[in-house]
This record gives structure tokens, sequence and C-alpha cells, in this order.
């Protein structure tokens, strides 16, 4: 029983790793797909997220995450972490899949995933004071509670909501908040003038390319890991069908953009492998490698007609993350109650009950949050600031100082 709890616990940190280094992967999607003189403000937003999304995690979220006995709706077991001891030692009867410390610091990484996913959309123009307070009230206390709700059996647990690794508790969670953040900021300078859709080219397509990709390697601990334990069967499936569903989303992302817009577009690409993954995360253990593939075409398809979509609201997301976090997260979801192993009208209604409560909550609750922000502390930097770039306002510093003067 022991061997086999240390082959568990050992995948499982594996896994916590590989999420760890997923990242690495945003950071360089976000700098990539943005322009060189906001690199800094996204590096140093992305490091915030992390760091402080652990400390918040261990001191409040993880407690308010699986507080154990709750109503199903809040519940709080304390501050800090409290390790299970059977006569002095760690409890390994905790879980088979697990200990208790592999378990917080596996659920800590998703954690911070959800702001990351907001820095992206708000790139080039928030306050870098104002973020970093939203982060902090986000992960700190809505992403745990809304996480409760089914990981932590509540509610939407008890009513047969599921959501394997994410796609709504994760991605949609932060999208929701991205959606508001966007509508909130406003676009960019010149984003939307006289009618048309002004084009700001991301400065880095090599580091784009290399964070998609690293996202995906990422995905294997994201999805792998979220079997809870070294089961060869489910890790094994739930690797084909995430693999499977990357590829589908970036092939019929791209040609379904060369289609409409007569050219090869790699942003289309990369966006579109990221929304097999986003799509695919709900129900990786559950899908045939057939509904893989389906099910990341699908997101693939989406993710074209939602970044044309939000480009004609007018909201200006420069990375795509709504687009691939939000709308692919709902697909996602919707899709355990077509293509799973409880397929139905009744699963299908309930997946749509899932959607429904976490957009109430996270759209309500982030809308304060930014709104409270807006009318005190300001969202948006100067017009200055953000034409010169926020590197050398917020930092005081060039990331290429060795390149001459910044790309404007």
């Amino acid at each position: 029983m022991e061997g086999i709890l240390t082959i568990n616990n050992v995948w499982m940190m594996i896994c916590t790793a590989l999420v760890f280094f997923m990242h690495m992967g945003f950071a360089l999607l976000e700098i990539g797909l943005t322009r060189q003189k906001n690199t800094i403000n996204i590096l140093f937003k992305n490091l915030f997220i992390i760091t402080v999304g652990l400390l918040l995690y261990c001191l409040l979220g993880f407690n308010l995450m699986y507080p154990g006995e709750f109503n199903g709706y809040f519940g709080f077991a304390g501050f800090g972490l409290d390790s299970p001891l059977v006569d002095g030692s760690l409890d390994l009867a905790y879980s088979e899949g697990y200990t208790y410390w592999t378990d917080f610091l596996f659920q800590g990484m998703f954690a911070a995933t959800a702001a990351t996913i907001v820095s992206g959309a708000v790139a080039e123009r928030i306050k870098l004071n104002s973020f970093m307070i939203f982060v902090i009230l986000y992960v700190g206390i809505v992403y745990p509670i809304a996480g409760s709700w089914k990981w932590g059996g509540g509610f939407l647990d008890e009513m047969g909501f599921y959501d394997f690794a994410g796609s709504t508790l994760v991605h949609s969670v932060g999208g929701w908040a991205a959606l508001v953040a966007i509508y909130l900021l406003g676009a960019r300078i010149g984003k939307f003038k006289d009618g048309k859709i002004g084009a700001f080219p991301g400065h880095s397509m090599p580091f784009a390319t290399a964070g998609v990709l690293i996202l995906w390697l990422g995905w294997f601990g994201f999805n792998g890991g979220s079997v809870l334990s070294a089961d060869p069967e489910l890790t094994s499936l739930t690797l084909v069908t995430t693999c499977l569903a990357a590829a589908a989303g970036g092939v019929a992302s791209f040609i379904f953009s060369s289609i409409l817009y007569k050219n090869y577009d790699i942003t289309m690409f990369l966006n579109g492998i990221l929304g097999g993954l986003v799509g695919i995360t709900a129900g990786a253990d559950q899908m045939s490698p057939t509904d893989a593939i389906l099910i990341g075409a699908i997101a693939g398809v989406i993710i074209v007609m939602g970044v044309a979509f939000i480009d004609k609201l007018k909201l200006d997301d420069p990375v795509g993350a709504v687009a691939v976090h939000l709308i692919c997260g709902i697909w996602g979801t919707l899709a355990v109650g077509i293509f799973g192993n409880m397929a139905g009208i009744d699963q299908f209604i309930t997946q749509l009950i899932g959607v429904g409560a976490y957009a109430a909550f996270c759209i309500v609750t982030s809308f304060i949050i930014f709104y409270i922000l807006k009318v005190t502390l300001g969202l948006r930097v100067s017009a200055k600031e953000e034409t010169e770039g926020l590197d050398i306002h917020e930092h005081g510093m060039d990331a290429y100082p060795d390149f001459g003067l910044n790309q404007k």
C-alpha cells in the first residue's frame, strides 16, 4: 500500500512541476503577442501572480476551497496549513493518490493560473497597483470559493456537475474576470479608430510559439495530474485525449481562419491549440480519441469566430484570452453533456447550470472588484504612459536595452 502511494505521489509531484512550468508558457505567450515596450510589465505581473498566489493559497485559499463539512456554498477550515497527523507523523491515509502537502501544492498551481488568464487580456494599459490588488482578492477569495462548489464537495458536485480539470473552474473563472476587466478598461489607443480595427502585431512570434508549446507540455500535468493518482489506464487515456484535442484545435483553427482571411495566421494556429486544450479539459478522462478530436476541432473553429466576435463588440483582448479560456471553457464544459460517459439531456442541463452559476458569481465579484478600483485608484494608465510603454513608466527600464529605442 505504501509503495503504491509513493508511486502515485511521485507522479503527482511531477504533474505539479509541469503545471508550475505552464507559468513560463503564459509569460512567453503574453510578451510574444504584445508590444516590446510592455515586456517587463507583463513579466512582473506573471511573477507576482505565482508568488503571491501560492502564499495566499497557503494562508487562506486552500481551506476555503476544501473546507471539509460545509453548507455547499461557503466554508472555511481556518487560516494556514494544518497537516493531518497520526502518532506525530503525516497521515498517509489522507488519500490513496497523494499526501496532504502534494495536494496543497498541486491545487495551488491551479489557483494562480486563473489570474494569469486575466493578465494577458488587460495587457498594455492596466495600472500595475490595481492589477495586483485584483489578484490578491480574486486568487485569495473568489477562486477558492468557486472551486469549493465542485472540487470541495459543494452544491454543484452534489448536483452532478462535472469538470475534470477545470474548463470552467479554472479557465472560465479567469475568462469571466478577463471579460469584465477589458469592458471596464476600454481598448488600447488606436485599436478601434474610424470604424476600423487597428492591428498591433506582437513583437516576438518565436516567444509566443515557445509559450504555447510549453503550455501544451504543461497540460500533461494539468490534465494528467487531475486523475489524482498514477492510475495507468486513466492517465494514459487523459494524455492521449489532451494531445489529440490540442492538435485538432490547431489544425481546425488555421484552416478555418485561412479560408476566411486568405492567409495562414500563426496567432490563430497558436490560439487554436490552446482552445483545443481548454475544450478537452472538462472531460479528458471520459472521451474517446475520436470524441477528443471533434471537441478540439470545434474549439479551433470557435476560437476564430470568438476573436472576431470580441473585436466586433469593440472589446480589446491583446492575446485572445476571452475566446480561448472563456468561450472554449464553456464549450468544453457543455461537451461533457454531449460526449461524456453520462451524456444526455439531463447531464447537459446540469453542465449548463454549472456554467451559469460560475458566470453569475464571477461576473458580479470581478465587476465589484474592478469597479471599486476604477473609481478609487483608477484602472488605466495615462495616455502618455500607454503610448511610451509601461516598462519605462512603471519599472524604469527597457526589456531590450541593447537594441535601441522601444518598438512603439
